[in-house]
């Protein structure tokens, strides 16, 4: 039951780091290791739709940040334009509705802290201009824009240059993506907001008490946008426990939003790293710390175990509606109403 209810859904995922090991190959073989290793994995998990974050390597910053960027932008337009047959690198909701339909995978850019913007945030039109449709505007630390969630400690909020990124991203019709801010910069965000936000890999604070997760006011701010929650499955962010690592603990923090925020505003963000982080080369894989550990999660490494999360859903008894808006219905509708 669940292999049909999976197979008939729009399954969404708000982020997947995959670019960073497509870009990390020579340009001559960006269409052909999508294909190759990539490709097939969506195929089998069953993916429809797949955000393609754009994020850069310490050893970018901060002088080839902006270069680097480019860089896997173009390699998502060559990797889409190389796989003609079977993906297409979409602007818009009428962009989702003609790919699904001819049986495609629709892919999304997005920008992760957007360092190649810098404070320049007169790029952001540029960048939109490429194809991005998603941006945050902090990871771990501080950027010009504002303070990432372990900087917690600072309550700083948004820049007088992030307060304006956030403005021209609203004008533009890009979505402004909540996750890895710090939390006084989340309030800023919900204070100032006038369109929907996203989170695109998030977990509840309230079952994992880590800084990268949102607070129950943080998602029901999100949810009063008109947003959505995307659920992560990094093991640390779902809990400290390893033998916990299942798919029932992300439905779990699934179910808690669900409760918070009503079934309207959760989907997916499974942030499956742990191939991506092995997979490119140094120094990234050797700059991994303790705050960032990469736990097995059986099964559920990559895209092909995504219909693990359906089965644990239609486990855990909830209606085929709610499984279907959870898997990428309400992303589907976020992104055609709000984006482009």
């Amino acid at each position: 039951m669940s292999h049909d209810l999976h197979h008939r859904a729009v399954v969404a995922d708000a982020h997947n780091d995959l670019l960073m090991a497509v870009a990390a190959r020579p340009p001559k073989r960006w269409g052909a290791f999508f294909r190759e290793r990539w490709l097939p994995q969506l195929r089998e998990g069953g993916i429809d739709i797949q955000v393609l974050p754009v994020f850069i390597d310490d050893q970018y910053r901060p002088e080839g940040a902006l270069r680097q960027t480019l860089r896997m932008i173009e390699c998502a337009h060559v990797l889409a334009e190389a796989n003609a047959d079977q993906v297409a690198l979409c602007l818009n909701g009428d962009d989702i509705d003609a790919t699904l339909a001819e049986g495609k995978i629709a892919l999304f850019l997005a920008l992760e802290s957007a360092p190649g913007i810098d404070a320049s945030v007169e790029l952001f039109p540029t960048l939109f201009r490429l194809g991005v449709r998603i941006a945050s505007i902090a990871h771990w630390g501080r950027t010009p824009l504002a303070d990432g969630s372990r900087e917690d400690a600072t309550g700083s909020r948004l820049t007088v240059p992030g307060v304006e990124a956030l403005r021209e991203m609203e004008r533009l019709g890009m979505l402004f993506d909540v996750s890895h801010l710090g939390a006084s910069g989340v309030a800023h965000v919900l204070e100032l907001a006038t369109r929907p936000l996203i989170a695109t890999h998030s977990c509840a604070r309230a079952l994992r008490d880590h800084h990268r997760n949102l607070t129950d006011d943080q998602i029901r701010g999100v949810a009063a946008t008109g947003g959505v929650v995307c659920v992560n499955f990094v093991p640390d962010f779902l809990t400290d426990d390893q033998a916990k690592v299942s798919p029932d603990r992300i439905v779990d923090h699934i179910e808690h939003i669900v409760s918070v925020a009503g079934i309207d505003h959760v989907g997916l963000g499974s942030d499956f790293v742990r191939e991506v982080m092995h997979d490119v080369t140094p120094p990234c894989c050797e700059s991994l710390d303790d705050e960032d550990p990469i736990f097995d999660f059986p099964g559920i490494e990559g895209p092909a175990g995504m219909p693990l999360v359906t089965e644990a859903l239609v486990r855990r008894g909830l209606p085929e509606a709610d499984v279907l808006k959870i898997l990428g219905g309400n992303m589907r509708q976020l992104m055609a109403k709000h984006m482009g």
